[in-house]
């Protein structure tokens, strides 16, 4: 993790292809380019790392019911009241 100086716009090019990235969908120059980036930037390897730990969270996630009553309200709040 060097200190290099770079400009922001790789970082923000970066950002937009990390969930490619994480899933592997990128040809490999793209990868290769992102990869020696990351290493080479702190933030964007934080951002790498937060969302791979988001994506793992979120996978783990126990799956819940809305309640009837929570799940007629939002369709209120989405659509109003239906006309009879």
């Amino acid at each position: 993790m060097a200190a290099k100086k770079h400009a922001h716009k790789k970082c923000i090019s970066v950002f937009k292809k990390l969930s490619e990235y994480i899933d592997g969908e990128l040809d490999e120059k793209t990868y290769e380019e992102m990869r020696v980036h990351i290493k080479e930037c702190v933030k964007c390897e934080v951002c790498l790392e937060m969302l791979r730990r988001t994506v793992d969270l979120c996978s783990n996630m126990k799956m819940l019911r809305v309640p009837d009553r929570l799940r007629e309200q939002l369709k209120l709040m989405v659509h109003g009241p239906s006309n009879p």
